[in-house]
């Protein structure tokens, strides 16, 4: 049995703005309420490595996405990079063999696959040459493959949860984004996400965290769509007991 995930950690805040000190920013205006921060490319490249330490100080865990993809040996030797800092998760994208490459060198991290990104759908993977397969194949298929290389666990769109979930078992994580407060769910778009969910959805259906960025930061009360979020997690944590 995987250990109980505290609520504040469920929901995983993307900082996805363009500077630690405005990243500190959002880390005092949510407090205690977020106790899960995701640094992506951007704040990473604009000087997020050091901010880690930072988030670790105060209490807080990270996940580090930069969705590696390169040659196994050079991906490798960026995880190991990663392994010595207070890094709780790790993204990484591509075939088995990166995996693996990326399993090999983890340190205490937790290495999580990224399966199709949540801005993708049927169109795009036609544009990568994947013609006539469905999205949801591909997500089982990748996530599949990562778990039998090791990995600890797969980012995925609430979508596809239920069935990996019946297909793979529960011993692995799996760290959802394109998700949306439940009152805006049957919203049209505004925003690149094509296969989005609600957190209860997600949760429901066997997601361990979502991820979540605009939602919370374009809010005008941002705690407020927290503590929503935060309901429909209960929710579904109680729908699935």
């Amino acid at each position: 049995m995987k250990p109980a995930i505290p609520l504040e950690e469920r929901i995983i805040f993307a900082l996805d703005v363009d500077s630690p000190d405005d990243a500190r920013r959002w880390m005092d205006r949510l407090g205690k309420h977020i106790g899960f921060y995701k640094i992506g490319l951007q704040l990473f490249l604009a000087g997020g490595l050091g901010l880690i330490e930072e988030l670790a100080l105060r209490g807080h865990k990270v996940m580090v996405d930069l969705k590696l993809f390169d040659i196994d040996k050079t991906v490798e030797l960026a995880i190991r990079e990663l392994a010595k800092h207070p890094i709780a998760y790790t993204t990484v994208h591509g075939p088995e063999s990166i995996v693996r490459a990326a399993v090999a060198a983890r340190g205490n991290m937790r290495i999580l696959a990224v399966t199709v990104l949540t801005s993708f759908d049927r169109h795009d993977l036609e544009d990568l040459g994947l013609v006539g397969v469905d999205v949801e194949q591909v997500v089982l298929s990748r996530a599949k493959r990562a778990m039998a290389a090791g990995c600890d666990g797969v980012v995925a769109s609430g979508l596809e949860v239920a069935r990996m979930r019946q297909q793979i078992g529960d011993g692995f994580l799996i760290v959802t984004p394109g998700i949306r407060p439940g009152s805006f769910a049957d919203h049209e778009g505004g925003d690149e996400q094509k296969r989005a969910t609600t957190a209860q959805a997600a949760i429901l259906a066997g997601a361990d965290h979502v991820v979540v960025g605009r939602p919370i930061k374009n809010a005008a009360d941002p705690l407020a769509v927290v503590k929503t979020l935060q309901q429909e997690i209960l929710a579904g944590l109680q729908g699935s007991c």
